[in-house]
């Protein structure tokens, strides 16, 4: 898989990037580079990513052909891909929020009893499901750059337990999407939700408090601790009709 930054430059000089496009023939296409008489050998498709693979905390940046290096190839069109890779940066830069990751089950104390406003953040995340359900993937993942999803993705995933990793993905699609400051209308396949802001936040506030919600279609769950045992549990019809908006359940 390509990694950000990717570019490809021609043997002018001329670098071609989009934003949140990481793949070379995606960049082809959309610059329709060889439909403007640039032969193939006319062009080089590189990366600059960081060495460690972290985009929240990475140590150093390094440019690598996506291929090899063409026999044209000079000092200074290494210097205007790093030249290019700037620009692409400060654009990562106001769209990657810098936090750190929480291990819900570690770096909480873990919830022993559930209050009134996490069931009304479980309800609102519930809506949401109904709205989007599993499609919280495919939201997360086509409003943000492929590569950096991935990093940041890798390193959410590894935050929660083996034993229900499979069960609390779509809150782990949720809590990594809000590394990403994009606006309300960016958020691709949301137009169901009403709300400001990041259309999954509830799940996010919940996952920071130490619960980490899971649905099987039928029941919710609100997992918590080292051990992610469940501290709450409820049909989502019941959650529905409860009356949280008043402080009482």
């Amino acid at each position: 898989m390509c990694k950000a930054f990717s570019g490809v430059i021609d043997r002018s000089g001329k670098v071609y990037w989009k934003f949140a496009i990481d793949s070379h023939e995606d960049i082809k296409k959309k610059f329709s580079l060889i439909l403007k008489d640039k032969a193939k050998s006319d062009l080089c498709p590189f990366e600059i990513a960081p060495k460690n693979g972290n985009y929240l905390k990475p140590d150093e940046w390094v440019f690598k052909f996506d291929e090899s290096c063409p026999d044209w190839w000079k000092a200074s069109h290494e210097k205007h891909c790093w030249e290019a890779y700037k620009s692409w940066k400060l654009k990562l830069d106001k769209n990657l929020i810098y936090k750190e990751i929480i291990r819900p089950f570690n770096d909480v104390k873990e919830v022993t009893e559930v209050t009134i406003e996490q069931k009304a953040l479980l309800k609102k995340w519930d809506s949401v499901w109904d709205s989007v359900g599993a499609s919280v993937w495919d939201s997360v993942g086509a409003s943000v750059g492929a590569s950096v999803w991935d990093s940041v993705w890798d390193s959410v995933r590894d935050s929660v337990r083996d034993s229900v990793r499979d069960s609390v993905g779509a809150s782990v699609g949720a809590y990594t999407g809000s590394f990403f400051a994009l606006k309300r209308s960016e958020w691709k396949y949301t137009e169901k939700i009403k709300c400001k802001g990041y259309p999954f936040q509830s799940c996010v506030d919940l996952w920071e408090q130490g619960l980490v919600p899971s649905f099987d279609g039928s029941t919710w769950r609100l997992h918590s601790g080292k051990k992610a045992k469940v501290v709450f549990e409820i049909k989502a019809t019941e959650l529905r009709k409860l009356k949280l908006g008043d402080g009482k359940a």
